[in-house]
């Protein structure tokens, strides 16, 4: 599985669970950080994929 495919799933958890509508919402989710918006921790890393 890739990474990318492996973070969909991880961030696609409470969505599923009925806990959120968007991933995004869910409080405690790296979602936030990958939607360009600050999430609740600092020095998050975000995993880009990018053509070359």
């Amino acid at each position: 599985m890739s990474l990318t495919k492996k973070i969909n799933y991880v961030h696609q958890n409470p969505v599923e669970a009925g806990f959120v509508f968007r991933a995004e919402d869910y409080k405690y989710s790296s979602a936030v950080d990958y939607s360009d918006e600050k999430g609740l921790l600092d020095d998050i890393v975000v995993f880009r994929m990018f053509d070359l």
